[in-house]
């Protein structure tokens, strides 16, 4: 691969990059919680300011979950999506510094029911979320407060120093983290959930050239065919989970009832007719806190279409990839 530059003689955006998201675990989890949350803002005030191109992006994406929005409300709506989008990564910085007691109170979901019977049944347990709130500070609720280890899947992200900067930070929190690509990471997932395990998944969009058509918020979209499939495949329960933040410093949260399985069809039906359900569960959690909704990347089909000569396609970033652009900024 050849090196990224940032306009800077001798800069290397990759090594810009990584140090950065270094000096933030080494740096941010040491500040006091106040003053990280004042800078949080300050960073997203800034960037939201600069309206990049992130910003006009999670902006164009929310006139789609609020359609009657005029243009004052769509920007309150941006700020505050930047500003919960700059909490999450504050969160996740000072997370490895956070004690278990912190982490027990720091997330409050609703209906959490529904995942300690899913856990119980040893059927194998599918949660499967939105790119809302903070998914890491949920995770390592389960593995704190449940004491329940889960697997999940990462993005390979450029520069491979930043990838395994995520990975060593996503274990250190108790979670078995495997490389999307390649196929090894859906037959590792249906091992776990055929021995009763618990398996974590962000899924609202899809970043492969498998995934399953749906109507999301009136529009055609693909998300990702793997939690429908391994439900379809291994038996396991497959629960959706939306997230979002109020003015206290506890996350909060939903787990919906469990999407099951139709009697009839083939299996990619029967996957269909699952991610449509879960399409339809995620919309509703994104329009009841749409500024918790951190989708900052093009996302439907209308917008994968070609563009003009020269216009950059970020299609291919997850929400990790995209904070490249609030570091730099």
């Amino acid at each position: 691969m050849s090196a990224r530059r940032t306009g800077l003689p001798g800069i290397d955006t990759d090594k810009l990059i990584d140090a950065l998201y270094g000096l933030g675990w080494s740096t941010v989890k040491k500040l006091p919680e106040g003053v990280a949350v004042r800078l949080g803002r300050r960073i997203a005030d800034m960037a939201w300011k600069r309206r990049g191109k992130g910003v006009r992006r999670l902006e164009a994406n929310l006139a789609r979950v609020v359609p009657d929005a005029s243009a004052q409300r769509l920007a309150e709506l941006s700020r505050a999506g930047m500003r919960s989008y700059m909490r999450y990564w504050m969160e996740s910085f000072r997370l490895p510094a956070w004690s278990k007691d912190r982490i027990r109170t720091g997330f409050a979901p609703e209906d959490v029911h529904h995942l300690e019977e899913g856990l119980k049944s040893d059927r194998g347990l599918i949660l499967a979320l939105p790119h809302m709130g903070n998914y890491d500070l949920a995770g390592v609720w389960v593995t704190t407060k449940l004491n329940t280890p889960f697997t999940t899947v990462a993005e390979r992200l450029k520069p491979e120093s930043l990838y395994d900067r995520f990975v060593a930070y996503r274990e250190g929190l108790g979670m078995e983290v495997l490389p999307h690509t390649g196929g090894a990471a859906f037959g590792t997932l249906a091992r776990r959930l055929r021995a009763g395990g618990l398996v974590c998944l962000v899924a609202d969009r899809d970043l492969s050239s498998s995934g399953i058509p749906v109507k999301f918020f009136g529009e055609e979209t693909k998300m990702p065919a793997g939690p429908a499939m391994l439900a379809v495949q291994t038996g396991a329960m497959l629960l959706p989970v939306t997230l979002w933040y109020d003015e206290t410093p506890i996350m909060r949260g939903r787990v919906h009832p469990e999407i099951e399985v139709p009697e009839t069809g083939t299996r990619v039906e029967k996957a269909a007719l699952m991610t449509q359900a879960l399409a339809d569960t995620f919309a509703s959690g994104i329009a009841d806190h749409p500024e918790d909704w951190h989708m900052l990347q093009r996302l439907w089909l209308a917008d994968l279409e070609p563009r003009e000569p020269g216009e950059s396609d970020e299609s291919g970033e997850s929400r990790d990839a995209a904070a490249n652009e609030g570091a730099q900024q």
